[in-house]
């Protein structure tokens, strides 16, 4: 996030390289960097001419350069724009020859995602060299709430951690489409407002009282009575709530669970860096540890592995996955 900050704060101030090769696993900060160039290098007036957007499906480099080498017409420079640059996986490394020595008039940005360029190789150490490299790392399943709440304070707003929470577990960890549901509720939320876990329920429809989260917290705490109105809650609405996912996240629940247990130090901040939670969470922890000694933590972990297994219709083929989650629930807190 701060390297794609900087790159666009660079653009601004007039630093503006020949070549952006835009890379990785994570697609939206490489659409960031490539709209905000797109909308802002040049006066709009100069883009009739000498601003073009090419697919890499539908081009080859040797066009790229080709192109690239063209002077702009009536303005400082020309600007193009390869998206799906992946598709040129085959062909990408003769793009070297004019890495070595760009045409200064000229900015060409790469959206290569999903790949990335070896670094020993020569393309990557000439765009290095003349350009710039960039690459957009995926974030972990752990650090994606912490992202949200530095996207909302910089754009204004606050959010609590159950409400970041709740968007991460309902929409993955898909930065995109997280991005266009807090673009939905500031649409709705003056500069200022606390996104809370009703907010989001009211305008995106995640449930702040049935979801995989509050679900942990009741079986943390063993209140069973909310454990099962969550799980009949599930059972009714299977699409919104795949026992795959359930499964899933309880599975990185109690193996986190577990590594408490084994902690020589369990002071709040070592608890928080050790597990990658927020601290704002830990007592959460603390109390499911009490409810679950490490012996019956490894008995879960056991079950949960069992569950993953019959989700996928091993074994358990003619049982819906509501009453498979049901069972799974009554021998984790029995």
């Amino acid at each position: 996030m701060d390297e794609a900050i900087k790159i666009v704060t660079d653009i601004k101030n007039g630093q503006i390289k020949p070549i952006y090769f835009l890379m990785g696993d994570e697609p939206y900060y490489i659409d960031k960097i490539a709209d905000y160039i797109e909308d802002n290098l040049m006066p709009e007036e100069e883009r009739g001419f000498n601003q073009m957007v090419l697919y890499g499906r539908d081009t080859s480099v040797d066009d790229i350069v080709s192109n690239a080498k063209r002077y702009p017409m009536m303005a400082e420079r020309q600007l193009i724009i390869v998206k799906e640059a992946q598709d040129l996986v085959r062909s990408i490394d003769k793009f070297e020859q004019y890495a070595e020595n760009p045409q200064p008039t000229t900015v060409v940005v790469f959206c290569y995602k999903y790949k990335k360029i070896d670094k020993r190789k020569k393309l990557y150490k000439a765009v290095a060299k003349t350009g710039l490299m960039f690459e957009s790392k995926r974030l972990y399943d752990n650090q994606v709430a912490d992202w949200i709440q530095k996207s909302m304070k910089s754009r204004g707003y606050t959010i609590s951690p159950k409400a970041s929470q709740m968007l991460v577990e309902f929409l993955g960890i898909d930065l995109s489409k997280i991005d266009n549901e807090l673009k939905k509720l500031q649409l709705i939320s003056p500069k200022g407002t606390d996104i809370t876990p009703e907010l989001i329920e009211e305008n995106i429809g995640i449930s702040k009282d049935f979801n995989n989260f509050e679900l942990r917290k009741a079986i943390g705490v063993r209140d069973e009575l909310k454990v099962h109105h969550i799980i009949n809650y599930f059972s009714q609405n299977p699409k919104d709530n795949p026992m795959v996912v359930t499964v899933s996240l309880l599975f990185a629940y109690f193996s986190q669970i577990m590594q408490y247990h084994g902690l020589a130090d369990k002071s709040k901040p070592n608890v928080a860096k050790y597990l990658k939670i927020n601290p704002y969470f830990v007592n959460d922890y603390v109390v499911a540890a009490r409810n679950y000694p490490m012996k019956k933590v490894s008995q879960i972990i056991g079950l949960l592995r069992e569950a993953d297994v019959k989700g996928k219709g091993v074994g358990a083929a003619n049982v819906s996955q509501g009453d498979l989650l049901k069972e799974l629930v009554v021998k984790i807190m029995h």
